[in-house]
């Protein structure tokens, strides 16, 4: 079930009910939390190296702005369900192009290639989307 029907049901919205503007508006802000939980999930995966280096927050944040797409790349590959070529594959892009990703010399990757990269992840980490899922509609609900 994609993640905007899935939140709408646990918040009680109909989807049929929205405008196709109203749609395209809540997936984009899903994505947007999806993606900021992400960075949190990133985050506590490198919480010694921050402390260690002596990292800021204003430098573990832009740490994990440049890298965003590497870390979720590296942990779709940590899964051993995909290689690069699998991923390239997947997201109907030039390897090159995903090892460039990989490696930190693309950081801007465009946001549809972002998008498959992360619906990727989703598919080979359906349980840690689930938790980040419930996390949303339940910072929804309790703001209602």
């Amino acid at each position: 079930m994609p993640a905007t029907e899935l939140l709408c049901q646990i918040m009680g919205i109909n989807p049929d009910k929205l405008a196709r503007e109203e749609v395209i508006i809540l997936e984009a802000e899903i994505f947007t939390r999806v993606c900021d939980e992400l960075r949190e999930f990133i985050k506590d995966g490198y919480r010694n190296y921050f402390r260690i280096m002596k990292f800021n927050a204003e430098m573990e944040c832009e740490m994990l702005e440049g890298n965003f797409l590497r870390c979720i790349i590296n942990d779709i590959l940590l899964t051993e369900e995909y290689t690069l070529s699998g991923i390239a594959y997947y997201t109907q892009s030039p390897e090159d192009v995903i090892y460039e990703i990989t490696v930190g010399n693309n950081n801007n990757p465009s946001m549809l290639l972002s998008r498959k990269i992360i619906e990727l992840h989703r598919s080979v980490r359906p349980t840690l989307y689930r938790e980040i899922i419930k996390k949303i509609a339940a910072n929804f609900l309790s703001a209602a």
